[in-house]
């Protein structure tokens, strides 16, 4: 549809203020979000051969592909880099046998802190000296804004959604500082702790460490159902999150997915833990053994 009305009405089909597409969705970021969640849809039936719609996902792939680059949404780029990334990891983790799955967990969970180190030290001199907005389009500034009224309100928050609000002072102070309406903190993890305090965050915490331990318990045990889809989607979220707001927004299309990704590990990792495996290959010769001696 964003591609149909470009070619109509590419007015329309573009930002106000430059070139970059939004489609029909109100900003680019909205249209990157979706052509990611495309690309990644488009890779998975690619993937499974059964179901006999390789060149309607190459179609749609292809079409996800244009409308992330002509978005020029960052967050959606590096969120589809690191889809494809998790597949690789996914894939691997589901093939290795017992304690090595916690080598190679290890590995990625230290290569992502690391890559996350790298990114806090070395991501603003990178993009000065491209000449690139080091402030993270206005997000480096209003996020130390946004860090003193989280401290100010550390335990409870100021309630689901209650910040960003005309009604609210606080908010004010920050807009009159960066001189821009911010509709949201442009991280979904502040914005849970503007919302919610530490409290409220620790649980969101855990319930997200809870999901992912759960879809990664499920891509090893049962990857014929395929898990790998929503564990890539889930941490897919995540990484959008750190420079997007979408955790906890009302009707959105995109939330609603993630949550219900989450409930669908609760619901399946209990049964899939409890399900006896296949036998070993020591049992199997014991029991062969029994039966020639019979």
């Amino acid at each position: 549809l964003s591609l149909g009305i470009f070619a109509v009405s590419p007015h329309l089909a573009r930002m106000p203020s430059d070139d970059q597409m939004r489609g029909i969705f109100i900003h680019k970021n909205s249209l990157g979000w979706y052509a990611s969640l495309m690309v990644l849809l488009a890779t998975a039936v690619l993937f499974d051969s059964t179901l006999g719609l390789r060149r309607t996902a190459f179609a749609l792939l292809s079409a996800g592909v244009v409308c992330l680059v002509a978005s020029g949404s960052m967050t959606a780029i590096i969120a589809t880099i690191s889809a494809y990334c998790l597949i690789g990891f996914y894939s691997i983790l589901q093939r290795t046998p017992g304690m090595s799955r916690i080598v190679i967990v290890l590995l990625f969970v230290q290569m992502s802190v690391g890559l996350l180190i790298l990114l806090h030290e070395f991501l603003v001199p990178f993009l000065e000296a491209l000449g690139k907005d080091a402030t993270l389009t206005g997000r480096v500034p209003l996020w130390e804004l946004v860090d003193r009224q989280i401290a100010d309100h550390l335990v409870l928050g100021f309630g689901y959604q209650a910040f960003w609000t005309e009604a609210n002072p606080e908010a004010w102070v920050i807009w009159s500082k960066i001189q821009w309406m911010a509709p949201h903190a442009h991280n979904g993890f502040r914005d849970t702790m503007l919302s919610f305090g530490i409290i409220g965050m620790s649980l969101f915490v855990l319930i997200l460490l809870r999901a992912v331990r759960q879809g990664a318990v499920l891509q090893c045990r049962d990857p014929q159902y395929g898990w790998l889809w929503l564990n890539v989607f889930t941490i897919m979220i995540l990484v959008m999150n750190l420079t997007e707001s979408i955790f906890f927004v009302q009707n959105d299309a995109i939330f609603i997915l993630f949550t219900t990704a989450i409930i669908m590990f609760s619901l399946y990792a209990p049964v899939v833990s409890t399900r006896p495996g296949p036998p070993s290959r020591r049992s199997l010769c014991s029991t062969a053994a029994e039966l020639q001696i019979r």
